[in-house]
């Protein structure tokens, strides 16, 4: 691992040849494919990055505009108040020119102070109403981040497993939070302030040439050197503080991983080497804060100069004409106070353009994510859930369910085009039967599971519902029907109420509680403190790994789908425990289609069906009794667990 001070040297390097991120707003990110979260669309496989195209910032502005059009009343407001707040602001050097030209040499009294008074109040309504633009652009910001929020974390609950796999859970929270308040700030940024500055811009500079057009032009001379300024902070800076928001996110990414897999960590005595490597990428983003910084020290360091010389030069030049007779003493005080109202917006319009980069660039990411299609959209003519078409089914199968048959047809997949993982699958699941899925690891039969699920579709054949191809009923009608039972459970940072009733969230307490009792799993609620009220810690890390999975299991029984997908539902549970739940189990299966990935004899041997894989395709399948007569793998697999086979087992690595 490089040591900070290489990874800033290589950074000051590439900072020198220009090799960062450009600073239009459609810094260039290659595209990824991440195999085993594939997307895959009705028609085949979209290729990798085909909906990533990148736009220049036009479109993207459109696209901006497009979504801030409900806004546009509060916009169009704010921008009134801050034309009203910059137009009074320049009356007062002219009133100033008046009073030192006019009224002191006259000695009026009275007109002095009436001339006071009316700048105070004229002062206080100014103020006025530049507070209430304040809270007005407050509120507006707030609405327009909480809308573009919403909308991007509900687009991305419905992105491709793929396209999520890339982000990273640091990723997603960079574009939940620094990259969507960006581009909300960009509405300030980038429309309201530099139309406001260039309006005050063309006023003042009306105001000096009408005073005196000599200092006028002697001021413009200044606003060279001061776009330059800014030109060049922009250059210099905009690319380190890029990077330094690309090393807080790779660290928040690397933090939520590292804490996520901490049992890992310690397991393999690697406290230290995290902790190295979380401080070395520290230190590598404060040597990049301090160069920033460093550099904002001298751009500050060189506007303490400009602005001052500036002064002085009206000062100089103000003065020679005042005694050549050519110029007044309030005209030159007037002509100072309005050539600092020119030199403040003129550095806020070229400041904007770095920061309408900027934002251009989180704008960019953000549209990226909400232009990308969702997970299987529906098809034009996606129906209904098709009704049962009276077909036999098993036995325990009953009389409402709407799954009377689950057909794979000539069914292959995979992540990788180039290495599919089921081929040919061919499988006829009666409707409230129970599938027993057995082979060796990498055999295809989770990702069977994912296909059922419709986390993905088919590359090629079809899976039918009842004769319909499931790519022909709406995603969300067929996803009501589903509950899943995961190996790797996954529990909410909440009460173990609230992760039971997940499925159902008006479930009742007592139906919560019932779901529980079903599952066994009150027996170890009740002495927890807090009862079904007990947090249960981000991913459940406060139970165990038997509690955690009866409590999935619960949820489960407290959702009541007809397709039921038990992934190795007990592998979790001691044999104490196991036993405890096998009922529940029996119960859970016998009224739904239920497939089951399992090791354990006790789940297998109950199945209507069991099927064997083994290189993704289907080596035998048959009724458990039925698999027993022939001298097949299955029996192959039981003979080896009865003579208690450990070695070959783990050899052969049934699971």
């Amino acid at each position: 691992m490089r040591s900070s001070r290489q990874r800033y040297a290589a950074f000051r390097a590439a900072l020198r040849r220009g090799a960062l991120a450009p600073p239009a707003g459609v810094p260039a990110r290659a595209d990824r494919s991440t195999p085993g979260s594939r997307d895959s669309s009705p028609a085949g496989n979209r290729p990798p990055g085909a909906h990533r195209a990148r736009a220049g910032g036009w479109p993207l502005l459109r696209g901006y505009v497009a979504f801030l059009r409900p806004f546009a009343g509060g916009l169009a407001l704010v921008f009134a108040l801050a034309l009203t707040v910059a137009g009074m602001s320049l009356v007062l050097p002219r009133v100033t020119m008046h009073v030192i030209d006019h009224v002191i040499p006259g000695r009026d009294a009275g007109a002095l102070h009436r001339i006071g008074a009316a700048l105070l109040a004229w002062i206080v309504l100014q103020q006025s109403i530049d507070l209430i633009r304040n809270l007005r652009v407050g509120r507006l910001n707030a609405r327009v981040m909480m809308r573009l929020r919403q909308r991007l974390f509900y687009h991305l609950l419905r992105l491709p497993l793929r396209d999520l796999a890339e982000l990273k859970t640091g990723g997603v929270a960079a574009r939940l939070s620094g990259d969507v308040d960006q581009v909300a700030n960009m509405m300030h940024a980038g429309v309201l302030t530099p139309g406001v500055a260039l309006a005050k811009i063309a006023a003042t500079l009306g105001i000096l040439v009408w005073i005196n057009w000599q200092m006028a032009l002697a001021a413009a001379l200044a606003l060279p050197p001061m776009v330059l300024l800014n030109l060049v902070s922009i250059r210099r800076i905009r690319p380190i503080y890029r990077s330094v928001h690309q090393d807080r996110t790779e660290i928040s990414a690397r933090v939520v991983e590292t804490f996520g897999g901490v049992r890992v960590v310690r397991a393999f005595r690697q406290e230290r080497a995290e902790a190295r490597r979380f401080a070395t990428a520290h230190h590598t983003l404060a040597r990049k804060q301090l160069l920033a910084r460093d550099y904002e020290c001298v751009v500050g360091s060189l506007w303490g100069l400009l602005l001052p010389a500036c002064g002085l030069l009206v000062v100089w030049l103000g003065g020679s004409l005042v005694i050549a007779g050519g110029a007044t003493l309030g005209g030159i005080m007037a002509f100072q106070m309005y050539l600092m109202m020119l030199l403040m917006p003129v550095s806020t319009v070229v400041q904007s353009y770095g920061e309408v980069q900027q934002a251009l660039a989180a704008l960019e990411r953000v549209f990226d994510l909400l232009n990308r299609p969702a997970d299987k959209p529906d098809r034009p003519a996606a129906r209904d859930l098709p009704p049962a078409r009276g077909r036999s089914r098993a036995a325990n199968a009953p009389v409402r369910a709407i799954v009377d048959e689950l057909e794979f047809d000539g069914v292959s997949f995979g992540y990788d085009p180039a290495a599919p993982v089921l081929q040919e699958i061919s499988l006829r699941v009666p409707g409230g039967s129970t599938v027993a899925l057995v082979g060796p690891s990498g055999a295809g039969k989770t990702t069977l599971t994912n296909l059922v699920a419709r986390f993905h579709d088919p590359d090629v054949g079809v899976i039918r519902l009842n004769g319909v191809d499931l790519r022909d009923i709406r995603l969300a009608d067929y996803r009501a029907l589903l509950g899943v039972v995961q190996q790797d459970v996954f529990l909410f940072d909440g009460t173990i109420a609230e992760n039971i009733a997940y499925a159902r969230p008006r479930a009742s307490a007592a139906q919560i509680m019932a779901a529980a009792q079903r599952a066994n799993a009150m027996e170890f609620i009740e002495r927890l403190e807090g009862g079904m009220q007990a947090v249960v810690g981000e991913r459940g890390v406060r139970l165990s790994g038997g509690q955690a999975q009866r409590i999935s299991i619960a949820r489960a029984l407290l959702a009541d789908p007809q397709i039921l997908i038990l992934d190795e539902a007990t592998s979790n549970l001691d044999s104490a425990s196991e036993q405890l739940i096998q009922e529940a189990l029996r119960e859970l299966c016998a009224d739904r289609t239920t497939f089951v990935i399992a090791h354990r004899l006790s789940t297998v041997m109950d199945a209507d069906l069991i099927v064997v894989l083994e290189g993704g395709r289907v080596v035998e399948f048959g009724a458990p009794g039925e698999l027993l007569t022939r001298d097949g793998r299955y029996r192959e697999m039981l003979e080896r667990q009865m003579r208690g086979g450990r070695a070959n087992d783990r050899a052969v690595n049934w699971v």
